[in-house]
Parts: C-alpha cells; structure tokens; sequence
C-alpha cells in the first residue's frame, strides 16, 4: 500500500492565535544569548530579562580583532547613523586599484588589507574609514536603576534576581517580564509603536514609590568597531540638553553632524533628573512608572524614514496600537501549521518558522535594506550587504506579506544613482549594485565585496517575487526602470568569446574562498545559473509592458557559457581548484533558489548535491547555507533530504530561544538564516512552479507530516 496522502490547506483553517502562542518566547532565568526585541521595522529596542536594558555588561558580544565586547541591547532606527569627522579627507579615488579584463583596465574599490574572519587588516587609514563611516548608532540605554537610602546608585548582578518570569506574547506584541529583587517584586511592560519609533515602558514596584528604583537613562558617541554602536568613553565628543516640552521633556542629542530628538512622555507624578552629561534619571511618587519614549532624527540622504512621534501618547495608547497590529499581522498573510505531524523534527521546525516571521518583521521591514543583526546590534557597523537583501526580504512576498518587502525595494531608487555612476566609471552599462554599503550607497573598500556580482541579479527577483504577490500594474511600471537597469548592467558584463557569453574576471563567487585569484576567476556555476534566469525574467517584464523583446539580453541569456563538470559533479567555478569546500556550497544555488534554467542539468545537480552532502566543512558554512540545500533538495525531488538540511544539527544551523540564528560569539543573531528558512519552507509547503501537483511537494509523503498552509504565494 502506498503512503497516506498529505493534507492540503484546503482541507482546514488553521487557527492562528494558537499557532503563534504556543510560541511565545517563555523565560524562567537570564539567557544572555537570547534578549528579546521590540519593534516595527524602522524602529527596535531590544531587552535583557528585565524587559529593560538593565544589565548590559552580562549581554555582551566577544569583540573581533582583540576589540573589547560589544553588546546586544540596542536602541536602533533605520534613520539613526553617524559618521566621525573626515569625510572631507577620504574619497573611493583614493583606493581604486585597475583591473585587467577582457574588455580592458577597470578601477574597482579596492582594499590594499585584508578583511578576515577576526577583523579587518587595513593598511590606510582611508581603508579604515570609509569602511566604518556612516555607521548604525545605538539611540540610548533605557534600563532600571536601583538605589539606596540616600537615592545613590546600588550595585545589583543578575544572579540577584529571584523568581523571574518573562515572556515575549507575539500575538499582542508585548513584553512582559517579572521578577523579585532583595524583596522587591517588579513587573515591567515593554512595548513599541506599530506605526511610529515610540517606545513604551510600564513599570509597577513598591519600591518606586519608596525611592529604592528608579529608570535610567544614558546616551552613547558613536562607534567605528564591526560590532559595537555604542562609545561610553567619549563623553567630550557630543552633546546631550534637556529641557521641558508640552507634556513631559524633550532631549536632544548632538553627535558630529548627526543630531536626534527624544521625546519623554510622563505622568505628573514622575521626575526626570539629568544626573550626568549623558545620563538622566527618573522616578515616581507612586507604585507605577509609564514612560514613553519618541524617537525622531534628521535623516541622512538615503536613510530610513524618521516618524515624529504623537503629541500626548500614553502607555496604554502604545499597547492599544500594538494589540491591534500584531493579530492582523499574524491573522493576515501566510501560516504553515505542523502541529499534527508525528515527525520528531516538526515541533522545532515549526517554532522557528513562526518566531523567524516576527523576528524578520521586527528587523528587517523597513525602508532600508537591514543589516545582518538587523536593529538589534551592529555587525559590519551596521552597514548593510546587497547580496543578503533577498535573504532577508523575500519570504515576505512569499508568505502573502508583499507590502513589507517594497518599502525596503524602493530603496533602489535611490542607490541607482551611485550604482550608475559606478557602472559608468567601470565601462558597463545600466546599474552595477554594491556590496556593503550605508544609507547613501557608497561602496566600501574590500577584498571581496566590490568583486561579488550576485546581488546584481537580486532586484530582478525581487520585483518579481513581488509582482508574483501583487500582479498590478502600478508594480510593473513602478519597478520596470529598476529590472531594466539591473539587466543592462548584466548584459555589458558579461564577455563575448569563441566559447560563448562568459563571467568575469576580477570576480568573486557567491562562496568567498576565492579571493586571492579574484584576477582570473571566471563563470561560477550559480552566478551563470542566475544571470541566465535574471535575464528571461527581464524580458517576461517587458512582454507584460508590451514591450519588444531585448535582442541583447536575449543572445547573452541564451549564449552563456555551460557550468564546468568535474567527475560527474558542478564545480563551484570553471579554474583550478574548481571547488574549495568551504563556506557556502554556492553551485546548490544554481537549482533551488535559482528556479529551472537550460543551463542546470537536474541530474549532475542531484549528484552534486549528494556531493556536497558527503563531505563538507560544516563549521565554515553560515545560516542560509541550510536552506540552499533545503530548496536544491525539494526541487530535485528529495523532500526527506529538504527537511534534514534545516534540520542539520550543525554550529550555525542553531536557532536560539529567542528564535534567533546563533553564528558564532561576534556573531549572534544573523537575520538572513531566518530568512532563509521561511523562504525555502514557503517553497516546500507553497511548492513552485512545475513542482508535483500535490499538496506541500517538498515535504516528505510517508505518513509523519501533516502540513497545513495557508496564504502561500507559489515559488518562480
């Protein structure tokens, strides 16, 4: 007899209340590896056990290069960045360095150091600041002060606290957190504004009204380290002035050229004090403290959207707002449920699936593309990578959420001026797209980063996977110049020869081990795969316009050069070594996340999968690499091997409490391995096109999985 069929989506409604509650973050003492966030996309205040950011040195970050640690509670926004003086003295000019290529010499943004796994080697201090300016700053420390008699600051360690009980409710989007300190019971509510940068605190203690806590409040310089948005040693090098505003205070903050307000919304019981340059503290005459935080900047060219914040916003406003957003955002859009699986695998898979929708809603839907750490702390200083952008934003149209996707694609507009400019210089056509990058777009000066080309493929797949979500008009016109311009830069780079339309060199793979013959390295098999597929898109765009077909795009799609096969098996690229087995196993992007092209061949990519799956070296792999393999598996016809691969008890397949990608100690959030998941679980469930007309096609259908879906936008 042959297998139970699996249940379809249509068979019933899922009820989403109990999918997201059953996983509600629940803490019964510190993790410090898993502080827990709240936000909206442009605005994130991330919370030790305390529902505050009271024991910041216990929540620490193991600094790179010998750096001292940074920290994991952070008060980010999308608009708030900062950059040290020079700007004046450092220029891109100044670190290119020309490359031959077929066509002739190219300058590309060089890096006379080395960027390795425990930090940047750089040889000028150009290098080093144009890599580390603009950088993300952390907006403020807002953590529980506990005092003595006299009303000075008493020492408190983590360990004193007794009884705690904390728990992240994602269906309201609330935070709340309780514990007992030396006697004193404290309840803290924790909750941001869905639609404005506004943090609200509630706190309830006895010891308020009886002057033994207190709220503190402190404001950093900003930070120039991979890690860390906050300098506590240079209370000289800005400003910080309060002074009374309508219906509380008003604080402003003056870094460089970098200037931000907070508005302090509080009860006529409560006082705030500054106690020192940076530091203010507040307290109440009663058993209540509710403090509103507005956060507003002016913005850099390029930054994120700085929402001023209400007039007269109480606490119970902010959690009214919140309690209204997070059921409609959980109610609406997609939902996978596995709870009626008997697979031992289910219960953790469908866990991460629900805490990565919030998580990726929290951090990474905003109008910036996000970082890797999104806006709980800052990794490559905050600075953002293009070639991360898909990982971080496409499940959002896959899962039915379209909206939450464009506001950061409409960033591309904006980087289209500096990546014309760029394209110019270098002698191609259209938009060549960085690689790490602030606000304004500028490039950084790397190694490696200005030689990747796979992020140019991504606005192409990102439109699309958005029109897929809202077939309109308004989205072919709004993003047609944007996939035009994306496919004109394709076209010019790719090289004619008597074996056909090559890539590079200089070139860097999506796999990175290559950088040290960045100067000879040609046609890696997963950019090939994505250049042909980026392109035929691009045409389909134009068919939708009624446009012509492009000649050009058409003869280069069709003219690329085959991957290179080595015993039976994809290379990574078309040279010696061929492969190195390090980091990701690129060439599985090639058929998975890069849907079927002419060029892959289903077979050798199954053999290489299998390949790939015999020996690798897991520990340099990172968190999206599991859905590369997850996607290449369903897609060829192996669901078991689909779900082992996001199931892979591997170093950085590790999902903490929290729900977060844990990497490694410098990196301990990395928002693209949740990302990842939902966009390869959204293909296994939602299945492709061309996929086995049944039910969840990358599932396994031997009777242990039940998945029910709803909402699901179908893979290209």
């Amino acid at each position: 007899m042959g297998s139970p069929p699996r249940e379809s989506s249509e068979v019933q409604v899922i009820d989403r209340r109990a999918l997201v509650e059953r996983h509600n973050v629940e803490l019964s003492g510190a993790d410090v590896r898993s502080p827990l966030s709240v936000g909206n996309g442009e605005f994130c205040f991330t919370a030790d056990v305390t529902g505050l950011q009271t024991f910041p040195d216990q929540y620490r970050v193991a600094g790179r290069g010998g750096e001292p640690d940074g920290t994991l509670l952070g008060t980010q926004a999308q608009w708030g960045w900062h950059s040290m003086p020079g700007a004046d003295r450092h220029s891109l000019d100044d670190v290119l360095v020309s490359y031959d290529t077929p066509s002739g010499a190219v300058p590309y943004v060089d890096m006379s150091g080395m960027v390795g796994i425990d930090g940047d080697d750089v040889d000028s201090e150009t290098e080093r600041w144009l890599r580390a300016n603009p950088h993300r700053l952390d907006l403020g420390r807002i953590g529980l002060e506990f005092l003595d008699a006299s009303g000075r600051p008493q020492p408190v360690a983590l360990s004193d606290l007794r009884n705690v009980h904390q728990v992240l409710d994602l269906w309201r989007g609330i935070l709340r957190s309780r514990f007992e300190v030396r006697g004193d019971l404290v309840e803290v509510r924790t909750v941001c504004h869905p639609e404005h940068d506004l943090l609200a605190v509630s706190v309830r203690s006895s010891a308020l009204s009886q002057g033994r806590l207190a709220i503190r409040m402190a404001f950093p310089y900003g930070s120039e380290l991979w890690h860390s948005a906050a300098d506590w040693d240079r209370p000289e090098a800005h400003r910080t002035t309060v002074e009374r505003a309508d219906h509380g205070w008003r604080i402003t903050r003056l870094l460089d050229t970098a200037r931000y307000d907070v508005a302090v919304g509080l009860l006529p019981d409560t006082t705030l004090e500054q106690t020192a340059p940076h530091e203010l503290r507040v307290t109440s005459r009663s058993q209540r403290l509710d403090l509103v935080l507005g956060f507003a900047g002016s913005t850099p060219p390029g930054a994120g959207l700085s929402t001023a914040p209400p007039n007269e916003v109480s606490f119970d406003d902010v959690r009214t707002a919140a309690q209204e957003h997070w059921p409609r955002f959980w109610s609406t859009g997609g939902a996978v449920q596995l709870s009626r699986s008997v697979d031992e695998r289910a219960p953790e898979l469908e866990r991460r699936v629900v805490l990565s929708q919030y998580l990726t809603a929290v951090n990474c839907a905003g109008s910036l593309p996000p970082q890797e750490t999104g806006l709980v702390c800052n990794s490559w200083r905050g600075r953002f990578h293009l070639e991360m952008h898909w990982w971080h934003a496409a499940h959002f149209a896959l899962w039915g959420r379209p909206e939450l996707i464009e506001r950061s694609l409409s960033w591309y507009q904006v980087a289209a001026e500096t990546g014309r400019i760029t394209a110019k210089r270098q002698g191609y056509a259209g938009v060549r797209w960085p690689k790490q990058v602030g606000p304004d777009a500028r490039e950084s000066p790397s190694s490696i980063g200005p030689f990747l080309i796979w992020q140019q493929p991504h606005p192409i797949y990102l439109a699309e996977l958005l029109y897929r979500a809202t077939p309109e008009r308004r989205i072919l016109e709004t993003y047609a110049g944007l996939v035009a311009d994306t496919a004109e830069f394709m076209v010019s780079f790719a090289t004619h020869t008597p074996r056909g339309f090559e890539l590079g060199p200089p070139l860097i793979p999506a796999q990175e081990s290559y950088v040290e013959m960045r100067d000879r390295l040609t046609n890696p098999t997963f950019e090939l795969a994505y250049w042909q597929w980026g392109l035929d898109v691009a045409q389909q765009w134009r068919q939708r316009l009624g446009l012509p077909p492009e000649p050009r795009w058409h003869d280069v799609a069709r003219g690329l050069v085959p991957p290179h096969v080595r015993d039976g098996v994809y290379t990574a690229i078309d040279a010696e070594p061929y492969t190195v087995r390090t980091d990701h196993p690129s060439m599985l992007c090639g058929l998975g996340f890069v849907p079927s092209t002419p060029l892959i061949d289903p077979a050798t990519m199954r053999a290489t999968l299998d390949d790939v799956l015999g020996g690798w070296d897991w520990d340099s792999t990172w968190g999206w690499d599991y859905p590369v393999m997850a996607m290449c598996a369903a897609r060829l016809g192996k669901p078991e091997l689909a779900v082992s691969a996001l199931a892979m008890d591997a170093g950085k397949n590790l999902f903490l409490p929290n729900g977060h990608n844990w990497q490694t100690p410098s990196l301990p959030l990395y928002l693209p391995g949740n990302g990842g998941l939902l966009a390869a679980v959204a293909l296994m469930a939602g299945g492709w096109d061309g996929a086995p007309d049944t039910a969840a096609p990358g599932f396994p259908s031997d009777g242990r999985w039940v998945v029910e879906s709803e909402g699901l936008v179908r893979s290209p």
